[in-house]
């Protein structure tokens, strides 16, 4: 942003990684091989084709890594997100009448705000329609996490990913409780905004629409349904193994150790496999914990400090931290 000071890179030990010893390092690693053929640079593709044959995932780390903290003058914010599962069906019935919308073609750039776009039916009756779904507030809450599973009425799952938005910037409806005095901040979680949008439907659409963004889907083929969701790089995603993460700070497929505070404190080798239009700066990630309601609950608790240390091949990190 501008006027915004670059962050600080530090080049660290991995015995300064708190719990790096304890973890399975060859999850991490198989997650890692699942996206590191994508990556173009050279010094990526030879550490890419080194990991194909390694027995021991920890050394092949500490061996061709280095650990680099890049913005550590400010604490990290862990949230997370999940795959929404919806009940659904590819025809408009009395049951399910909310429309999951692919992208307009003559959308590019800043378009219609969420309010315009739902109060002026500028979508309807354009055979954007993909899916059909029962419930609102799953609309707006898969239009948040960018990807779903939809369990078919005619048999069978559809999946639907990211495929575009009006241009906006996110608010957070969360925030916007707070400050029309419904609830306090420790008491806002998707559960509680999905409740009192239930119990106030009025009230509650207008409170949606406080959200100017809008995003559109498109159908997603995975050749394994048990697989989890596509992230931005195209490729499946992995629980608890995947996050979403800034890539203006944070290269998309490296590796990055998490060292999340909060009751449900994490220190595990994740890979960064994901975006985010919230997930902003060196120090935020989005943690990814799977699919369905229960992996949702999961996701809604958390918004925890900590600290993420990027793994970067030897060469890029020196590159990085010139002076080390």
């Amino acid at each position: 942003m501008p006027g915004t000071a670059e962050p600080t890179a530090r080049i660290l030990s991995f015995g300064d990684l708190q719990g790096w010893a304890d973890d399975d390092h060859g999850q991490a690693l198989d997650v890692f091989l699942n996206t590191c053929p994508d990556l173009a640079d050279s010094e990526w593709q030879s550490l890419c084709a080194l990991a194909q044959s390694q027995t021991n995932a920890r050394a092949f780390f500490e061996l061709f890594f280095r650990p680099v903290l890049i913005g550590g003058e400010s604490t990290a914010l862990f949230t997370g997100y999940f795959e929404p599962e919806l009940d659904g069906s590819r025809q408009r019935t009395a049951r399910f009448r909310y429309p999951l919308y692919r992208l307009p073609p003559e959308v590019d750039g800043l378009w219609f705000t969420r309010a315009e776009i739902e109060e002026r039916g500028l979508l309807e009756g354009r055979g954007l329609e993909i899916a059909w779904v029962d419930d609102p507030v799953d609309v707006f809450f898969l239009q948040i996490q960018g990807s779903g599973r939809i369990r078919l009425a005619e048999g069978g799952y559809l999946r639907v990913g990211y495929g575009g938005r009006n241009g906006h910037e996110y608010r957070s409806v969360g925030q916007e409780m707070v400050r029309r005095g419904i609830y306090q901040p420790h008491q806002v979680s998707a559960q509680v905004i999905r409740s009192w949008v239930d119990r106030n439907p009025i009230e509650g659409a207008d409170l949606l629409r406080h959200n100017p963004s809008y995003v559109f889907f498109r159908e997603v083929q995975i050749r394994n349904p048990e697989d989890g969701p596509l992230g931005a790089m195209n490729r499946s995603i992995t629980a608890h193994r995947t996050i979403a993460v800034d890539p203006d700070f944070t290269p998309l497929g490296a590796p990055v150790w998490i060292e999340k505070g909060g009751e449900d404190p994490i220190r595990r080798l994740m890979i960064a496999q994901d975006t985010g239009s919230a997930i902003r700066g060196a120090q935020r990630a989005d943690v990814f914990y799977g699919s369905g309601d229960a992996a949702g609950r999961q996701a809604g608790r958390i918004r925890d400090p900590g600290r993420m240390v990027v793994l970067l091949p030897i060469e890029l990190a020196h590159r990085l931290v010139p002076d080390v």
